[in-house]
């Protein structure tokens, strides 16, 4: 295998989950959220496990920049901090209920 293959595939891949996470949440709607796991499926779909990790690094770069945002539990969380099982969705507007700071 030659280097540049090496270095070209991970950029492909990630362009295209990107792409796989924005499809889905614009498919999905503002309320509803996807799991990591159907944009992995669409980036490989013989091996979407394989597809993980750069689902959720593409995650991270869109949520940063404001395109998205990921959940746990249903509400948002910081991009850099996030562990465990999450989701991904539109981003919400925060609207305060009676000194709480919640998401719409």
């Amino acid at each position: 295998m030659s280097g540049t293959a090496d270095t070209d595939t991970p950029k492909r891949q990630r362009h295209t989950a990107e792409s796989a996470i924005l499809s889905l949440i614009s498919q999905r709607g503002p309320v509803k959220t996807i799991c990591p796991t159907e944009a992995a499926a669409l980036v490989n779909p013989d091996y979407f496990r394989k597809a993980l990790p750069d689902v959720r690094s593409a995650a991270v770069r869109l949520a940063l920049a404001g395109q998205i945002a990921i959940y746990r539990h249903n509400k948002p969380v910081d991009p850099m901090s996030f562990k465990g099982v999450y989701r991904l969705g539109a981003v919400r507007p925060v609207v305060e209920t009676e000194g709480a700071v919640e998401p719409n």
